[in-house]
This record gives structure tokens, C-alpha cells and sequence, in this order.
């Protein structure tokens, strides 16, 4: 039996409206059975997410455009287009946009955390950096605010 692939083509894919970033998800775990692969547009400001971590997965980023901070487990990174960071179980986390914004790919293995972005983007404009909102939002998908 022959499969058919996935294909999302510039300018499609499900785009949730985040306050400081969009994301558009480009393969969920419905699809692959095994992982969710997002991109995450946006401008320059504050952190695009609050302190927090993953028991049960991992998540990996590629930067496409411009630059970011990661800090993981407390030790900033900076990564330029072209860098991949992989952010392992039960470690804290932040990002934060550098001057221009950019683009990043978030691959969440397994997949299912693009589904709390979606909730979070019905919430009023930047939920996702409310530590509050983030909190009652994200205690269902094992993303823990620190």
C-alpha cells in the first residue's frame, strides 16, 4: 500500500495568533503519529514564553531567520539562523527574540504540545507570557511554568 505524503505549502497550515509570535503548525501528532513540527514567527520584545519544562518530552528548535536567546537550564544561548537547539527533558527553558524578530522550527517529540498553543492563542493577546494564564493552560500538556 502506497502512502501519500503531508504537504503544507507557504502560507498554509493552521497559524494561531500568539500576541508576540504566530504559530503554524506544519505536521501535528495526528498526522505523524509520533511528533509535532511548528514554526514560530515573530517580532522582537520581552520573552516569548515563560520558565518552564517538559517531563515527557523533548523539544528541538531551528532558527531560520534572524536572531534568539535560548536559555536552557540557565545558560543563555544565542543562536543565528542556521543554529539547532535541543532542549532536553526536565530542562527550563526561555526564548526571547532579538532585535527584528524572526523564525524558528519547533519539532516536540512526542508531538501534542502545538495543541496547547492553540488554546493559549483563544485567551486574550499575549496569554502565552502570563505566568497565570500559562499555568492553567499548560498543566495539560506537561509544559510546567518554573
Amino acid at each position: 500500500m502506497t502512502g501519500h505524503a503531508h504537504v503544507v505549502t507557504s502560507g498554509e497550515g493552521r497559524t494561531v495568533d500568539l500576541g508576540v509570535a504566530r504559530m503554524r503548525v506544519l505536521a501535528d501528532d495526528a498526522v505523524t503519529g509520533a511528533f509535532s513540527l511548528t514554526e514560530f514567527a515573530g517580532e522582537a520584545g520581552g520573552p516569548w514564553t515563560v520558565p518552564h519544562l517538559h517531563h515527557g518530552f523533548e523539544e528541538s528548535f531551528f532558527v531560520l531567520d534572524g536572531e534568539f536567546t535560548f536559555t536552557v537550564g540557565g545558560e543563555p544561548i544565542a543562536a543565528a539562523a542556521g543554529t539547532y537547539v535541543l532542549v532536553p527533558k526536565d530542562t527550563a527553558h526561555t526564548i526571547t527574540a532579538g532585535p527584528g524578530g524572526g523564525r524558528f522550527l519547533t519539532l516536540m517529540v512526542p508531538g501534542g504540545l502545538e495543541k496547547m498553543f492553540v488554546e493559549l492563542g483563544e485567551l486574550p493577546a499575549n496569554a502565552i507570557t502570563d505566568p497565570v494564564a500559562r499555568k492553567e493552560v499548560s498543566s495539560r500538556y506537561d509544559s510546567i511554568p518554573v
